[in-house]
């Protein structure tokens, strides 16, 4: 009788902690420009795909509207949450919408400590 050994699989699941948040944008001349942006900052990895650009960050990652808005020569103003969300087709980390930008965080606790939500269960 023949025996198999069964290899590793490499789909393997892992539970831990990344400790990182992202988003995909479309490769796209908007996106190209929120890229470029991000790319100056700590702590972020751009990475350019043919059909979208990740954008890949330890911990937390700022996309300050005033700031795309200038690198698109645009009026301050011009990029906000409802640009953002059009440029960007997935994300994952928490992410929460201001007026002036949008944060993404890797921890659901920084999340939650930084809008004041208590993340222990009420009796």
């Amino acid at each position: 009788m023949t025996q198999f050994k069964l290899s590793e699989s490499p789909f393997k699941s892992d539970n831990s902690a990344s400790n990182m948040c992202g988003v995909t944008l479309m490769n796209n001349q908007v996106g190209v420009v929120v890229a470029e942006v991000m790319r100056s900052k700590p702590n972020v990895t751009v990475t350019p795909l043919p059909s979208m650009i990740r954008v890949d960050a330890v911990n937390r990652m700022d996309f300050v509207y005033d700031e795309i808005s200038e690198a698109l020569g645009e009026e301050s103003g011009f990029f906000d949450a409802a640009e953002f969300e059009e440029s960007m087709s997935t994300h994952y980390g928490r992410m929460i919408h201001e007026d002036d930008r949008t944060i993404m965080f890797a921890n659901p606790e920084d999340a939650a400590e930084y809008i004041g939500f208590d993340l222990t269960a009420g009796r």
